[in-house]
């Protein structure tokens, strides 16, 4: 599935509403946006919310939106994850052209800010270890401790930051704190750290800093480089806004970008944390970061999900000031509605029952022309063939049904979807008693599917022929928890042991089969499937994108 471009769709929120306004009293020029992913990890949707959301305003209002990695933790860094965010961007559409920049960008700029507010009297050095800091800071009812360092003077202070860059001290030794107020009621002005020793390999950097710039310092003096006119974060970061004005003010910036927060997205059935997904990963509970289950960019586009339905989705739920939990079910109606519009119609039968049409003549078969697509005549027909062994699927076949069960049963009569009616006579079982073979009789009366005499069934079925029909593995993905609002801190408890089942012998239709293409089908009756990775010519594989109708949430009601 490749990326498709985006037709900008101007909507309205606070956060554009604000845009307009200043673009209205002739603030800025240009309006400049930024999408500042750390590189620890792969997107998932709640960042779909917030690319849209960066990249949209910035083509609404003629602006320009920037990609920035904020590579300040070697650590956890990896160009692994580098790699598959820009190819997440793109595939949701959007596109940052030549603004892609690094944290790591501005390390010398950063540190000689550093400097500046070292010999400002506004940073020192603090010998105390991170426990030490972290008791000190005090609780939201008891303000915190000064550092026995606080009052350094400034050219020792500058003397031991120097030394901290040329790599003088282990891992933990020394931090750089800013000078604030450690009875701050916002923990976040409590003397927070700047700078930390890390002796390690920075993926763009190699081996030339030891010490390396928090987040909270990096992120908006980055901004200020950039120029960045709004920057839009999520509302875990409105406390950090004092902390990010603070810096700015005292700091020789080049401009002063405001921060604006807005509701990050949480979904029912999902977790968004990037611990629970990367333990989730690790813990070989799903088969990596582009699983179908996960919420990821890559799981979701792995799964079928067309990118448009992504955009969709976030333009509905739209863009608040308030948390709040979205039903799981707009995003599966999103795609249903995408999907529909654009899959082309195949047969798949899943759990495969055969049957043999008794009166059909033996050595024959016809072709039966279907339709690719009901509401598009422009995606054409195409030819199934027809003879005397077919497949159904199992579960349209009860051999005692319940009153309301229309399908095949003993003496009754259906459709077979564009060919004939054709009525079961026998049911034929193993040795075990199970059902292994259907014989019954059609109707060469009503090729078609209509009977020349007007009389009626109360059921169309799919089907495929079974010399023709080709074997293929289904795998068939379900919400991987079970609860609406899983439990983070106990995740494993809260998963569905049903989240995967794969089929190994389904039979598709040679139309599938031979088709390399990655665009979605609606597999008839059945739901949205995308060709999986690990296809191959000899062993076809397709993921079920979704159902054609919500069935999960009956499943486990409940549960939750």
């Amino acid at each position: 599935m490749t990326a498709e471009p985006v037709v900008a769709e101007v909507g309205r929120d606070f956060i554009r509403d604000i845009v307009q306004a200043d673009l209205d009293a002739r603030k800025y020029k240009e309006i400049v946006t930024r999408f500042p992913p750390e590189p620890n990890g792969y997107l998932h949707i709640g960042h779909a919310k917030s690319i849209a959301l960066n990249f949209g305003i910035a083509q609404e209002f003629a602006g320009r939106c920037h990609l920035r990695f904020d590579d300040t933790n070697p650590t956890k860094e990896e160009q692994e994850y580098i790699d598959s965010i820009q190819a997440d961007v793109r595939w949701l559409g959007y596109d940052w052209g030549r603004h892609l920049f690094y944290a790591s960008d501005y390390f010398e700029r950063l540190y000689e800010w550093a400097e500046v507010l070292i010999r400002n009297g506004h940073a020192y050095v603090d010998d105390q270890s991170q426990e030490e800091i972290r008791l000190a800071r005090g609780t939201l009812t008891e303000p915190g401790k000064n550092s026995p360092f606080r009052e350094r003077p400034v050219d020792e202070n500058l003397d031991l930051f120097r030394r901290m860059r040329a790599g003088e001290f282990p891992n933990g030794a020394r931090v750089l704190r800013a000078k604030i107020d450690m009875s701050s009621g916002n923990i976040n002005l409590r003397d927070p750290v700047l700078y930390r020793i890390l002796h390690a390999t920075h993926p763009r950097t190699g081996d030339k800093w030891s010490i390396y710039p928090s987040y909270d310092y990096a992120h908006g003096q980055s901004d200020a480089i950039e120029g960045i006119t709004h920057s839009i974060c999520t509302l875990e970061f409105e406390d950090h806004r004092p902390l990010y004005e603070w810096l700015l003010d005292k700091l020789p910036v080049p401009s002063k970008p405001r921060q604006y927060e807005f509701a990050r997205l949480n979904l029912t059935y999902t977790l968004l944390s990037k611990r629970v997904l990367t333990e989730l990963v690790r813990g070989g509970h799903v088969a990596g970061w582009d699983d179908p289950r996960m919420p990821t960019i890559a799981g979701l586009k792995r799964r079928g999900v067309p990118p448009a339905a992504i955009r969709e989705f976030v333009k509905r739920i739209g863009v608040a000031k308030a948390n709040s939990v979205v039903d799981v079910n707009m995003l599966e109606f999103s795609i249903r509605e995408c999907l529909n519009k654009t899959a082309l119609r195949r047969m798949a039968v899943l759990r495969p029952l055969k049957v043999v049409i008794e009166n059909y003549p033996e050595g024959e078969s016809e072709e039966i022309e279907a339709v690719n697509h009901p509401d598009d005549p422009a995606a054409g027909t195409r030819r199934i063939a027809f003879g005397r062994e077919l497949y159904i699927e199992r579960d349209d076949f009860m051999e005692n049904p319940p009153k309301k069960f229309f399908r095949l049963s003993p003496g009754t009569e259906v459709r077979l979807r564009y060919a004939y009616f054709i009525k079961c006579r026998e049911a034929v079982k193993n040795a075990a008693g199970e059902i292994i073979e259907l014989r019954c009789t059609y109707d060469p009366a009503t090729r078609g599917g209509n009977a020349p005499d007007g009389r009626k069934v109360k059921a169309t079925m799919h089907w495929l022929p079974a010399a023709q029909s080709i074997p293929a593995e289904i795998r068939i993905y379900n919400q991987l928890f079970t609860k609406p609002t899983p439990d983070a801190a106990n995740f494993a408890a809260d998963l569905n042991p049903q989240s995967l089942e794969i089929l190994r012998d389904a039979r598709i239709e040679p139309a599938t089969a031979g088709s390399n293409s990655p665009e979605p089908v609606q597999f008839e009756r059945q739901g949205y499937f995308v060709r999986d990775k690990d296809s191959t010519p000899d062993h076809p594989v397709f993921n079920r994108t979704i159902g054609l109708r919500d069935t999960f949430a009956k499943e486990v009601g409940g549960k939750g």
